[in-house]
């Protein structure tokens, strides 16, 4: 049973660890962007993958502070499995939230088209970290500049083959992001992408 509730609300509130995962502490930013373009989004449902405990204790940590700022409804939604991505679905279907934030997980990515499917179906909103759910439907993404996390791994390789201990190099992240808009979806879910944010966009999906 799944229900809305308030970041103000106690059952809302978690005591988690903060632990160093970049990619997941742009989860706030991609709300704030998501709240730009629905501007007239109330509820927003999360999915999470539960199996990955790091990233959804991540994820929804670093979105209750932006929730609040913004005045949304969060309403967390759970699937590890493709046929709980469809109860999801079935879920968000009877509850009607305005948007759904797509957590940041590998399983999800690998599951984009059925999530992608599923959207354009219901007429979502989709918001996630992967430039791959974007490409295939989703409204929009924001996230790590995949080539350039490429690059500082190519770096590092590079380092450690000409006889670097690994113990010895920094830790490195990514320090660039892209924001892709796929001005289709946009157009088919009845939306105006606003001018500053097709400026700002790295990619808009015509």
């Amino acid at each position: 049973m799944h229900s809305f509730l308030t970041p103000s609300d106690p059952k809302f509130a978690h005591s988690i660890p903060r632990r160093p995962f970049f990619s997941n502490e742009l989860s706030a930013k991609r709300l704030e962007l998501l709240r730009e373009l629905v501007p007239g989004a109330a509820r927003v449902a999360v999915l999470v993958n539960p199996a990955n405990v790091l990233n959804t204790e991540t994820t929804l940590r670093d979105l209750e502070p932006a929730a609040r700022a913004v005045g949304l409804q969060i309403q967390v939604l759970n699937a590890s499995t493709s046929r709980e991505i469809n109860e999801a679905f079935a879920t968000f279907v009877r509850e009607r939230p305005d948007a759904l934030f797509v957590g940041q997980d590998v399983f999800f990515v690998s599951r984009r088209l059925q999530l992608a499917n599923m959207a354009a179906r219901h007429a979502v909103p989709m918001t996630s970290g992967s430039r791959d759910l974007a490409e295939v439907g989703g409204l929009m993404s924001y996230g790590t500049n995949i080539t350039d996390a490429h690059r500082q791994i190519g770096l590092y390789t590079g380092r450690i083959l000409k006889g670097a201990k690994p113990a010895d190099l920094p830790v490195v992240q990514s320090t660039k992001f892209e924001l892709v808009i796929n001005a289709q979806t946009a157009t088919m879910l009845g939306l105006t992408v606003p001018d500053k944010l097709l400026v700002a966009a790295d990619e808009v999906i015509e």
